[in-house]
């Protein structure tokens, strides 16, 4: 039970209001390089909607994200296998195009890699060498 209090109390600023402190974790940096993710089948879909909306409804000039949202949202589920089939092929070419060039990325990634390091060592195996080596100097 005493690992468990100091638990709950590192994960709250003030026991007696029991409110949750925010903790910032570190994220690695993200490579401007990397090829991002395809949409879904859900999102191609919506990139016609959008547009198809606003012609439809050119009345109100200020179409909110989450009107359009809940407009595209409610017409998909109630589309059928055969209307949503379109919209599934070329997401599944788009997933194709991308595994493609995350392959080309991962290549160069581990090209430029080897190239930085040298040699085939870990750097512990280098600096056991070297320690090894100036401990044989002090003797």
């Amino acid at each position: 039970m005493k690992g468990l209090k100091t638990m709950i109390e590192s994960t709250t600023v003030d026991s007696r209001l029991g409110v949750k402190r925010k903790t910032k974790k570190e994220k690695a940096a993200k490579d401007p390089n990397k090829p991002k993710r395809p949409a879904t089948a859900f999102f191609i879909f919506m990139e016609s909607f959008r547009v198809e909306f606003k012609e439809n409804h050119p009345g109100t000039a200020n179409h909110s994200f989450a009107a359009i949202s809940k407009a595209g949202g409610e017409k998909w589920k109630m589309m059928s296998q055969a209307e949503k089939a379109s919209y599934v092929a070329k997401a599944q070419q788009r997933k194709k195009e991308y595994e493609k060039k995350m392959q080309i990325y991962e290549r160069e990634r581990e090209q430029a890699g080897s190239n930085d390091e040298g040699s085939d060592k870990s750097k512990s195996e280098v600096y056991d060498a070297v320690g090894s080596k100036e401990d044989e100097d002090d003797a």
